[in-house]
């Protein structure tokens, strides 16, 4: 099944698009790692996703519904926002009651996660540490039981303890729930331990999309002799390519095994992928397109 469907997907401020043609699949029950540099369109698609703004064109669904129209997709997905807005003077048990009041469905066992993370309910969120009101965030968006959630650079302003902490909530809940997770962030590391779906934004477009293993295994580093590259059997394209005096090394998608003996061939890790296709935004690596979702989005 699919959990978030786009085609054509597009919004414009002025004359400015903040996204583009962006054409996306992401079956249900995936973990995306959601990664561009600052523009790129990241805030937009999640928003987009989660109804709080309209498309200028194309279309957008959530598990067949579309958001923004469907009232009750609201309590169906989950957002953690860029800035976690929590009231400040509301203590944290305040602020599960008011999710419990607010939502149709909720999980009291938000409540024993943030016992486990010894954050008292006591307190008030304004004094929390950054970590923490991540924390009560996270189990605010997750005691609704979504089915979607979408989490816009949580990890942006925590230590690297908190941001283990908070991946590891994440990942049990999403285990327990099957819920699609969306997750936005620049650290790619974290998102590599997490993660099994990527999409690459560059340029307000979609650069990459996929499942990450198959990212990861039909793309391969050759290091060779110093040469012109031409052809090489069993590449589909040169994504990067770096010379020395001596050696010429490759970053390539392939389409088949590498035989040449010219060339030794290695793996390559998620970031260094990331990194090498942020480099060069003419390069990509998108499945075949699909038929279109929904209706266009009106004009705004």
């Amino acid at each position: 099944m699919t959990g978030i469907e786009a085609a054509g997907l597009g919004k414009r401020y002025g004359s400015r698009w903040a996204l583009r043609d962006c054409n996306l699949h992401i079956p249900q029950g995936r973990i995306v790692a959601l990664v561009g540099p600052n523009g790129s369109g990241k805030t937009t698609l999640l928003h987009l996703a989660a109804g709080l703004t309209r498309p200028t064109e194309g279309a957008i669904t959530i598990e067949g519904a579309v958001p923004g129209r469907e009232r009750g997709l609201v309590a169906r997905v989950g957002l953690v926002a860029q800035d976690v807005p929590l009231y400040p003077r509301f203590t944290v048990g305040d602020t599960l009651e008011l999710g419990r009041r607010l939502n149709p469905v909720w999980d009291d066992g938000a409540r024993a996660r943030l016992r486990q993370l010894e954050i008292p309910e006591h307190q008030r969120v304004g004094d929390l540490s950054g970590g923490q009101r991540a924390q009560v965030a996270l189990a605010l968006a997750l005691g609704k039981r979504p089915e979607v959630l979408l989490l816009d650079e949580p990890l942006a302003n925590l230590d690297p303890l908190a941001r283990r902490a908070f991946m590891q909530t994440l990942l049990d809940s999403a285990t327990d729930t099957g819920a699609t997770v969306v997750l936005s962030s620049h650290l790619v590391a974290d998102l590599e331990r997490t993660c099994d779906y990527l999409i690459l934004l560059a340029s307000s477009r979609v650069q990459v999309s996929g499942d990450i293993d198959d990212l990861l295994g039909c793309h391969r580093v050759l290091t060779g002799v110093r040469s012109e590259v031409a052809h090489i059997e069993g590449v589909a394209s040169i994504v990067e390519e770096h010379h020395t005096d001596r050696q010429t090394t490759l970053l390539v998608r392939t389409d088949g095994a590498v035989v040449d003996p010219a060339w030794a061939s290695e793996a390559i890790g998620l970031e260094d992928l990331v990194l090498a296709y942020l480099g060069h935004p003419a390069s990509s690596a998108l499945p075949p397109p699909r038929v279109a979702v929904g209706a266009a989005g009106s004009s705004s």
